[in-house]
């Protein structure tokens, strides 16, 4: 069997497990089984497959048939053009993510700064974030021992030297520090859904883990909780941005005008759909 003909076979299964982009899956899954990349496929298709990549490359279309996150089963997901690591302990980076990245980036001066990554998982965001601001120092935390073991993984293959991650449960570790952290931005992608909403039985999400997606108060409580927190390690003219629901805009608009925020907006992501909001803990500069 060819290499064209096994991923046209690949293809057909996923396609009738309802896939929603079978071809992609299978290209994705296949290439990762020969540790070569697409073009390589598209150019020697032609060749023999040998019998160990063919009973890998089956063994993945059916985890993937039965809904396994392609990310999980490859192990790695592109975020910000970064090639990172992912776990089964951690959400995997998704593309209006990115929204809360350029957001950031945008606020963020090319002077020396801080930036805290609230919740960081893979270390998407603070990665991101440190690739494109090397003079800035980028501190992630997360409350999983898994997730920060592997966010310093992640910064110690890419070579990015500007970020630093500690485990943490929100800002407990850096209210006990000795000398109070303070930063010029604070940004997170905290648990925003509720525990009803029925978008946790489908797709990637019913593989995730539940404890990195669902908050109280029907999403909202991680939310108002960095909201009413955050101004104590923020610098006067310090940013909070955050990540949350497209129909939570309204909710979290309030919760920072409430707490004290100034200039508060939300923006939209590439589906315009409002993804972020942020305020500043006094008028910006």
């Amino acid at each position: 069997m060819t290499l064209d003909a096994l991923l046209i076979e690949g293809c057909q299964r996923l396609s009738i497990a309802g896939s929603p982009s079978p071809r992609l899956d299978a290209e994705v899954l296949l290439t990762h089984c020969l540790g070569r990349d697409r073009a390589w496929l598209y150019t020697w298709g032609d060749q023999a497959c040998d019998t160990w990549t063919r009973a890998r490359f089956a063994a993945l279309v059916a985890a993937r048939a039965d809904g396994q996150p392609i990310a999980y089963l490859t192990g790695e997901r592109e975020f910000w053009g970064l090639p990172l690591t992912t776990s089964r302990h951690t959400l995997i980076p998704r593309p209006d993510t990115e929204t809360l990245v350029e957001a950031a980036l945008q606020r963020a001066p090319y002077a020396p700064g801080a930036l805290l990554d609230m919740g960081t998982g893979t270390g998407a965001i603070a990665l991101a974030f440190a690739s494109e601001r090397p003079g800035w120092e980028v501190v992630g935390v997360d409350v999983r021992h898994e997730a920060v073991e592997l966010a310093m993984a992640n910064a110690r293959r890419l070579g990015i030297t500007n970020a630093t991650f500690l485990c943490s449960h929100w800002f407990t570790a850096l209210a006990s520090a000795p000398v109070r952290a303070r930063f010029d931005l604070i940004v997170a992608n905290p648990p925003y859904v509720a525990d009803n909403d029925p978008h946790l039985e489908q797709g990637d999400v019913r593989f995730e883990p539940r404890s990195a997606l669902v908050a109280a108060g029907q999403g909202l409580a991680d939310l108002h909780y960095l909201i009413s927190s955050a101004h104590a390690f923020l610098h006067p003219h310090g940013c909070l941005l955050l990540e949350h629901g497209c129909a939570q805009a309204s909710a979290v608009r309030q919760s920072f005008i409430s707490g004290g925020y100034k200039n508060v907006e939300s923006l939209s992501d590439l589906a315009g759909q409002e993804r972020v909001t942020l305020g500043w803990s006094m008028t910006s500069p």
